[in-house]
């Protein structure tokens, strides 16, 4: 028999019923309680009993929402162990500051954010007076990713225990004149109490997830006991609309994640208003979360709504509650009893008989304020259900009124947050609320004064303890230096003394090298290389089974290549993180581990490998945020540069990686052109990255897949390799050299483009008496770097010569510069070169061709380079202006 019009099969239909007749009968239970009680009655039980299979454990389908209600009833919260009247004065000691230092900031223009810590106070505070670990504790401490637009609380916590004066309160987003407080967390900024950068929404949640990981990946190598480590990530409702946010919630139930929680700030406000007018951002997260396996907490209503629920004996209230869309509450929190009573209530009759009992007082409470978020119980609770949760990751949705103590001109308003001040009645009415002990005669001339109950008062005693007794201050960064032992040179040797004959691209170089570094006695286990599933595309399949691909469950499964001697080995210890396909995830992986000697002190030796075309062009905010969190580590673009990947086109064409790179301080841009560059540059960014006296920088490198016979170092190049220039031979070295009083240029390279000019100086010599010198320039931005500090010693009245300029001075001839990148690359340096310069580059996209076909495209080749030798010489009369268009010509230009 076919199916009836319009029912489409299900997968019950492909499932054997043993029992039809005993289906049929729960089957019509079920419509009889629907004719004999209602449909929402039966809605009701069927819902009660998927949650009781949920929880016994049967293998259904998990509901994607639960009910608009409290997860922890009123009735099931734990036993509150703090005094709750001591620390409700904290708590309004860190609100007032938190307001008064943003609002004293503002008649400099320099704003601040009032209303995000407004609404989240009791999150924060609950979690520094119960649950966060610091760092003077066993262990590395918790991980704790602040949401950026409340530092001002976080501040004003660190005044009231003494860790910020009220001089840098003052100077908040002042940083320039010394002893400032930076806007957001930052830790280059602020070290010693930020560990994480947060502010560039999406990337804190992203971040923290990998961070989570990373902890559990530092506990199963057995390189760092993590298990009391513990991250909390503090987000906004609004922010998790960012793609980045919600990236990775998969990763982390799939890798039980139980050590991260987030805490969700839903307000329902982002910038510019409601999160989800139309809707309800608290429902949709939860399904979003609940699907990809997480824990889910609700914390959304106050004490005061204990009682509309139990009068709610027809479930009118709870299906009325899940109806208004958020921005119809934001509306209700602003709006006096009479508009409640008629637009919420007014819905239903069973409603309307429920306000009857209620007092108008109890309404305006409920409505107005009382919210799970603004209640220590409510958090507490929650806090302590997500600790207890085993197997799963937790998310807290934590209700509360944004821009909540702060008065009726703030509170739900659309534009709270781009208020940046109160007025001084304002102040006071929120004095009067917060009940502090704050007198008229301090707000002198209008200025609102900074509140603190003393060193030695009962509230400062009590934070003292409570941090103590939870292992230290908190947020803090703690930086206990570990020099690492530099490896021994047998590491680097097969790279310094070259490939003799066979041909090897610099990709293979790099990734050989560090095959050899790894399986160094004393930092080979430090080393943790990363890659966005692309593994075997650059070459790394043969540390497979020696180091093991990174997986909390071991391998579970026969790898179909097991037979093989680089089969698929997946380990709990195994050393390689390979991501997937996610140059964000491997990103985050990155940044945790390039950090690792901060946060948990343990130094790790990170290397993230990727197409650089999917690098800084894909993820240069993470990029910054390596920078910002003050991270260690080699970046490595593989397959680098517009045509050395052939075939491939113009999405994988990679011209602008270092022109993007360059903008980033803290990145040290190299673009080797031999294995023995690599070797040196790598030996030099260990010993600065992790030797005695280590610096806050990290390396790019680019490296290519096109196989080529690596030469032995030559003699005293070292320097000019770290320094980003050094001569590679001179036109006198070829075995045709030209004549003596022959015309001269100087031919400059990074990268693959180093074999063009060597093809194009040899074609110089023997078609046109020309004598060109190579020049070898690993690195465009460190010579630009360089030159650029001695600009700015010349100010300050220092006499001091850039490199570049010293090591080209007396150089005969003009200088031509090429590079498999655009010519902004190469042309960061020519202001500093005392010749003639001009460049030749990759502009303009990528397309699909042999690599001979890209470069005679974008004339790059060697002829190509010959032909514009040849027009710089004769602009300046040392060749006949005849011999360009002759080269054109000979060549099929």
């Amino acid at each position: 028999m076919s199916d009836p019009v319009g029912k489409l099969p299900s997968e019950l239909d492909q499932l054997p019923d043993r029992d039809t007749e005993e289906t049929a009968e729960w089957a019509a239970s079920l419509d009889a309680v629907a004719k004999a009680a209602g449909t929402r009655r039966a809605e009701y039980l069927l819902r009660r009993t998927l949650q009781h299979a949920e929880a016994a454990g049967l293998a259904l389908p998990k509901l994607l929402e639960t009910d608009y209600v409290n997860t922890i009833p009123t009735s099931a919260e734990p036993e509150f162990p703090g005094d709750e009247e001591i620390e409700a004065k904290i708590t309004a000691w860190n609100r007032w500051n938190a307001a008064a230092m943003v609002t004293r900031g503002s008649k400099y223009g320099v704003g601040g954010h009032i209303a995000t810590f407004a609404s989240a106070a009791w999150l924060y505070e609950t979690g520094f007076q119960h649950f966060f670990r610091g760092k003077e504790a066993d262990g590395s401490g918790d991980q704790l990713y602040i949401q950026g637009h409340a530092s001002p609380g976080i501040y004003a916590r660190a005044f009231l225990d003494g860790r910020v004066s009220e001089q840098q309160l003052d100077n908040f987003r002042q940083e320039s004149g010394g002893n400032g407080l930076p806007s957001y967390p930052h830790p280059r900024r602020l070290p010693w109490l930020w560990e994480f950068p947060t502010v560039s929404m999406g990337l804190g949640p992203l971040s923290a997830i990998y961070q989570a990981r990373f902890n559990r990946y530092l506990q199963n190598r057995n390189i760092k006991d993590t298990s009391n480590s513990h991250v909390w990530a503090f987000l906004g409702d609004g922010e998790m609309d960012e793609p980045e946010s919600t990236a990775a919630l998969a990763l982390a139930s799939r890798e039980q994640l139980d050590n991260l929680t987030f805490v969700i700030n839903c307000n329902l406000q982002r910038l510019d208003g409601p999160v989800r007018a139309n809707f309800r951002v608290v429902q949709e997260l939860e399904a979003q979360f609940r699907g990809a396996g997480w824990n889910v907490i609700k914390t959304l209503w106050g004490s005061a709504w204990d009682e509309l629920f139990q009068l709610d004996t027809t479930g009118a209230l709870v299906r009325r509650i899940r109806e208004v869309p958020d921005a119809q509450f934001q509306t209700y929190a602003t709006r006096d009893v009479a508009y409640i009573r008629q637009h919420f209530f007014g819905a239903s009759a069973e409603l309307v008989q429920l306000a009857g009992v209620l007092s108008d007082a109890k309404i305006a409470e409920c409505f107005h304020s009382s919210r799970g978020g603004h209640e220590p119980r409510k958090v507490y609770a929650a806090y302590k259900a997500a600790l207890a949760h085993k197997g799963a990751p937790t998310v807290i949705l934590a209700q509360t009124v944004k821009g909540h103590t702060l008065g009726a001109g703030f509170e739900s308003k659309n534009a709270n947050h781009q208020m940046k001040k109160l007025t001084v009645d304002e102040f006071k009415d929120m004095r009067d609320l917060l009940g502090l002990p704050i007198p008229d005669s301090a707000f002198v001339d209008g200025k609102v004064p900074y509140g603190h109950p003393g060193a030695d008062s009962p509230e400062v005693r009590y934070l003292h303890e409570r941090r103590a007794a939870l292992g230290g201050p908190a947020p803090a960064r703690k930086v206990h230096h570990v020099a690492l032992p530099a490896p021994a040179d047998r590491s680097f040797a097969p790279l310094i003394k070259g490939s003799g004959k066979q041909e090897m691209a610099t990709t293979m170089a790099f990734v050989r090298l560090v095959k050899d570094l790894m399986r160094d006695k004393e930092t080979g286990k430090r080393w943790v290389p990363i890659v966005p599933d692309e593994a075997r595309t650059f070459g790394m399949e043969s540390l497979f089974p020696s180091a093991g691909i990174y997986s909390p469950l071991g391998q579970t499964y026969e790898p179909v290549d097991r037979d093989q001697l680089m089969y698929y080995k997946e380990a709990k210890d195994g050393q390689i993180l390979n991501e997937g396909i996610t140059e964000a995830g491997a990103m985050a992986d990155f940044i945790a581990a390039c950090t690792s000697y901060a946060t948990h002190g343990e130094p790790m030796i990170p290397f993230y490998i990727f197409y650089s075309m999917f690098g800084w062009q894909r993820t240069a905010d993470q990029m910054w945020q390596l920078a910002d969190q003050l991270g260690k580590g080699f970046i490595v673009g593989a397959t680098a540069g517009r045509t050395t990947l052939t075939g491939e086109g113009l999405q994988h064409a990679d011209g602008h990686s270092h022109l993007i790179a360059s903008t980033n301080p803290a990145s040290l841009n190299y673009d080797p052109a031999f294995a023995y560059e690599i070797a040196v540059i790598v030996k030099d960014g260990l010993r600065r990255m992790y030797g005695e006296q280590p610096e806050d920088v990290f390396y790019y490198l680019t490296v290519y897949n096109e196989p080529k016979v690596q030469p032995a170092m030559p003699e005293g190049v070292e320097e000019g390799i770290l320094k980003g220039l050094y001569r590679f031979n001179t036109a006198a070295d070829l075995e045709a050299a030209p004549a003596a009083d022959a015309p001269k240029i100087q031919l400059m390279a990074s990268g693959t483009a180093i074999h063009w000019i060597l093809e194009a100086q040899r074609l110089l010599a023997a078609d046109w008496n020309v004598a060109a010198d190579v020049w070898s320039a690993t690195s465009w931005g460190e010579l630009r770097r360089d030159a650029l500090e001695c600009d700015e010693a010349l100010l300050r009245g220092e006499e001091r010569t850039p490199y570049v300029t010293r090591v080209l001075e007396g150089a005969p001839g003009p200088v031509l510069a090429v590079s498999d990148w655009m010519r902004q690359v190469p042309d960061q340096i020519s202001q500093w070169v005392p010749q003639d310069y001009t460049s030749l580059g990759t502009d303009g996209f990528g397309l699909s061709d042999t690599r001979e076909g890209a470069r005679r495209h974008f004339g790059v080749d060697a002829q190509s380079i010959v032909v514009a030798a040849l027009a710089q010489l004769a602009r300046r009369g040392e060749v006949p202006a005849s011999a360009v268009k002759e080269a054109r010509e000979r060549y099929g230009l």
